[in-house]
């Protein structure tokens, strides 16, 4: 190659969008599908940088599905390790006997005792995606770091956490 970057054409692009938003909206939900959608065409954009890409538009159908596998085995994976509204049916009855409150909150002490002994860049992930309710992108934004590098922070931290529980 002579010095020039690779020719993307923007059009297959441009009209595959509404479509495409669509189809992500239908596998994963409006709150994530627009993440997804970004992250495809960001994809495909770096892989421009490198090579010439024959046929762009079936390249971003088969990124976005692989997408939407990665997406769905991680909320699995999220889903296997903890499961909130389990946990949030754990406090017991506003009637309850005391030794059901007093085992509650010797739960709730494990737990943030469990929290404080993660590793701190660990502890900052599962913070701010649990109580600041941030997706991974913006986490990884913010900390500056990899999604995967937030994903092994998060997966770290709840397999402690239950382990702790447990």
């Amino acid at each position: 190659m002579s010095g020039k970057k690779p020719f993307l054409p923007v059009l297959p692009f441009a009209r595959s969008s509404g479509a495409l938003l669509r189809f992500l909206t239908r596998r994963v939900g409006f709150q994530d599908a627009p993440d997804l959608l970004q992250e495809t065409y960001l994809r495909l954009f770096r892989l421009a940088e490198h090579e010439t890409i024959a046929e762009p538009e079936a390249l971003l159908h088969a990124t976005a599905i692989n997408l939407v596998k990665d997406h769905l085995r991680r909320r699995k994976t999220e889903r296997k390790y903890l499961d909130f509204e389990r946990d949030a049916d754990a406090e017991p009855a506003p009637n309850a006997l005391p030794d059901a409150w007093m085992e509650a909150e010797a739960r709730l002490k494990l737990l943030v005792q469990a929290v404080h002994q993660l590793p701190p860049r660990c502890r900052q992930v599962f913070i701010m995606r649990r109580f600041e309710d941030l997706h991974q992108e913006e986490i990884a934004r913010r900390l500056g770091i990899s999604r995967n590098m937030v994903e092994k922070h998060l997966r770290l931290a709840l397999a402690r956490l239950k382990s702790a529980l447990d």
